[in-house]
């Protein structure tokens, strides 16, 4: 059963997302909660598998509270999906630095939240591609400057799995392009991780994209 915590200050909102996943028999809403301070509390508390956290809240924003939750320096972090509009893309940004390991779009439907949920636990964040390209491509430009040189070089086959991580395809997706078994996609992500020192697959992502190895 994944166990999931929402967060959102709109009552409507926590209640369609809660009667959506309980549909689940697989999903459990073990919290919702109205504001950011409450959020960290229960999420210490209860520790969910998933917690869904809205941007703007009061108390303490999403991103202060991904921050706080699975952040740089958390010992036992939480998989945060962060519920976002898609014009906001400097939240992205800053969610991402933050430890989110996931974002969805707030108008998204009831099908990409379920499979968010389920993404974030199993470790295979869902990343839509249209997030990707528009929000992902914020680490392009002057943000290459920032972007860290491997440890060791990535192999011809690690570079194609990034690239398709980067697109925003899920293991079973870029097994299946890449006509490799999702164990072996698991081990080049695994390895990559610790090449480019990133903490999740949206971290890869993101290493891809201001590295400037997505450009062309």
């Amino acid at each position: 059963m994944i166990r999931v915590l929402i967060a959102d200050d709109q009552a409507m909102v926590r209640t369609g997302f809660r009667m959506i996943l309980d549909t689940q028999d697989d999903i459990e809403v073990i919290a919702d909660v109205p504001d950011g301070v409450t959020a960290v509390s229960k999420a210490r508390e209860l520790r969910p598998d998933v917690c869904l956290l809205d941007i703007r809240m009061p108390g303490l924003d999403g991103l202060q509270v991904t921050k706080q939750l699975a952040g740089p320096g958390v010992a036992d972090p939480c998989k945060v999906v962060v519920v976002t509009t898609f014009d906001l893309d400097e939240y992205v940004h800053t969610a991402l630095r933050n430890g989110a390991s996931g974002f969805l779009l707030k108008d998204a439907g009831p099908a990409l939240l379920i499979e968010a949920v389920r993404a974030a636990h199993r470790g295979d964040a869902l990343v839509s591609p249209q997030i990707t390209v528009r929000l992902l491509k914020h680490f392009d430009g002057a943000a290459k400057r920032d972007v860290n040189a491997p440890k060791e070089p990535l192999t011809a086959r690690e570079l194609d799995v990034v690239r398709a991580t980067a697109r925003g395809l899920t293991n079973n997706e870029i097994g299946a392009e890449l006509y490799l078994s999702l164990s072996t996609v698991k081990t080049h992500l695994a390895s990559v991780q610790s090449k480019v020192g990133a903490r999740n697959r949206v971290e890869i992502a993101a290493w891809a994209w201001r590295s400037g190895l997505m450009d062309g």
